[in-house]
């Protein structure tokens, strides 16, 4: 393939898709996305923003090392110490890029730098000939590209090129432009700009006027070979472009658009599936592509037509995707040989005590449901994924609840590894519950958000339980799944403490340090 038609998928779930709200990642959890995100053929994996913190710095470079192909990526504003620390985080990769930025539209200028044309010019220079000292792969952004005076941009663009910056973004910061905007900017900067032939122009869009991945795509007509995007659109805001439309956009649609990706599409819904249980974040069932219903059929028109030829409602295989039609049928006669092939068809691969485990709780929810459905057994699988090692662990539940009152919980934790028994009441089960939680375990954080779904369909439905704490101004998400609401309620509360706790340590550790 002429390199003219290889788009680099720039990965940053780990960086922007980290700063939603509430999507916060343990050095583990970037570890594990890592592996992930490399052996599925991402080009550039951006970890983190080393100098926004020792936990960050730390992370970024953990992921360097297990990387064996992706370019380990970090960001840093366009000042010196941000550029210095990360230059040193990248070391631990084989290849290591510095991503640095400023902005450049006159509302940032003026209200967030306070910074005069001429200075922002200077200060494009600086940064990248200070990154260009640590590595010969250095991009840089312009942020809010999209709101900026076009001649100004040309001139920063040029400033960069020239102080050797190899990849240049153009950045939809805000979720402003539209498709042929969008193109147009690349069109002419491509045209109009000194030694623009001798960089990678990329694009990083935002969601928020639902326009991400189109954008992209258009930038990609105007001349972009690189498209920045988050896994299930993570981001800032209303998010990113998706990856997995990006990917499967440029798949299907090759004849219009005649670009190709490194992407193996069949590592897509595990990579979804990770970052939604790490994160919190559940997918919506409605999402493209990785989304429950997205391959999908309940209407007796679409039925027939799928029964008769499967293209007649699907533009792609869900097996292309790691979807993979249901061939098992699982339930409560299902040998442990049928479940361990189940799971690996849904993209697990578990150790034996952790397969024992996950089957033992299977059979459990077998004899508790009538149908079990691969919804249910991901949700399964991930809650034990989720509260294996924990610190805090709920191993026993009494709730007593009804018209007469009061609501009590009696709730037994194993605090790390120290047996706790408390009992609390409250206004409701729910309420009681977690009451009892801060007895046992006390703490100060506020409770932000409690949301409950059902898994699949009918009121033997598991519970899928989200819980939001806030402390210090941080905010944390914590997810279980049970058939018992009130279990999956009480684990869902733990498993944000835990991860809560957990970032207060690694924030004392650095301050400390």
């Amino acid at each position: 393939m002429p390199s003219s038609s290889n788009i680099t998928i720039f990965d940053t779930t780990m960086r922007d898709g980290e700063q939603s709200p509430g999507a916060a990642m343990t050095l583990e959890d970037k570890v594990e996305l890592g592996r992930i995100l490399d052996q599925m053929g991402v080009n550039v994996i951006e970890a983190g923003f080393p100098n926004a913190s020792n936990g960050d710095f730390e992370a970024v470079r953990a992921v360097g090392a297990v990387l064996d192909n992706a370019v380990l990526c970090g960001l840093s504003r366009a000042q010196p110490r941000d550029i210095e620390r990360c230059g040193e985080a990248i070391k631990s990769a084989k290849r290591g890029r510095i991503h640095t930025f400023i902005s450049t539209s006159p509302i940032h200028m003026k209200h967030k730098l306070q910074m005069a044309p001429e200075q922002v010019l200077d200060a494009v220079t600086a940064s990248v000939t200070l990154a260009r000292k640590f590595t010969d792969d250095v991009e840089w952004s312009a942020e809010d590209a999209t709101r900026t005076e076009r001649d100004f941009l040309r001139r920063c663009v040029e400033a960069a090129i020239k102080a050797g910056a190899t990849t240049i973004n153009i950045p939809d910061t805000v979720g402003y432009s539209y498709p042929d905007e969008y193109r147009a900017i690349f069109e002419d900067l491509i045209a109009a700009v000194p030694g623009a032939d001798r960089v990678r122009f990329s694009a990083h869009c935002h969601n928020d006027l639902g326009l991400a991945v189109a954008n992209s795509l258009a930038a990609v007509q105007g001349g972009a070979r690189q498209i920045e995007c988050a896994i299930n659109g993570l981001g800032e805001r209303a998010g990113n472009a998706a990856l997995e439309e990006i990917v499967m956009a440029l798949k299907v649609r090759g004849e219009d658009l005649p670009y190709h990706t490194a992407v193996d599409p069949a590592h897509l819904m595990r990579a979804s599936q990770t970052v939604a249980r790490i994160t919190g974040f559940p997918v919506q069932y409605n999402k493209a592509i990785v989304g429950k219903n997205a391959f999908s059929h309940e209407s007796g028109i679409h039925q027939d037509g799928m029964l008769k030829h499967a293209q007649t409602y699907e533009i792609m295989r869900p097996e292309d995707v790691g979807q993979g039609a249901t061939s098992l049928v699982m339930g409560k006669l299902s040998g442990r040989h049928a479940f361990k092939k189940k799971l690996e068809e849904l993209g697990y691969t578990l150790s034996d005590n952790a397969l024992a485990d996950a089957f033992h709780r299977f059979k459990d929810l077998c004899d508790r449901k009538r149908h079990v459905f691969d919804e249910d057994i991901i949700a399964l699988v991930d809650d034990h994924i989720a509260h294996a090692d924990a610190a805090i662990q709920v191993t026993r539940l009494r709730v007593v609840a009804g018209t007469d009152g009061p609501q009590t919980a009696e709730i037994d934790l194993a605090v790390n590894g120290e047996a706790v028994w408390r009992t609390a009441r409250g206004n409701g089960p729910v309420d009681a519950i977690f009451n009892a939680i801060k007895a046992a375990a006390p703490h100060e954080a506020q409770l932000e958000l409690y949301q409950v779904q059902a898994v699949t369909e009918g009121t033997d439905a598991q519970a899928n339980v989200s819980v939001r704490l806030s402390s210090n101004g941080r905010s944390v998400s914590g997810r279980s799944a049970d058939a018992d609401t009130l279990v999956a309620s009480a684990r869902a509360y733990v498993a944000a403490l835990n991860r809560l706790l957990a970032l207060q340590a690694r924030q004392g550790n650095a301050d400390a340090a």
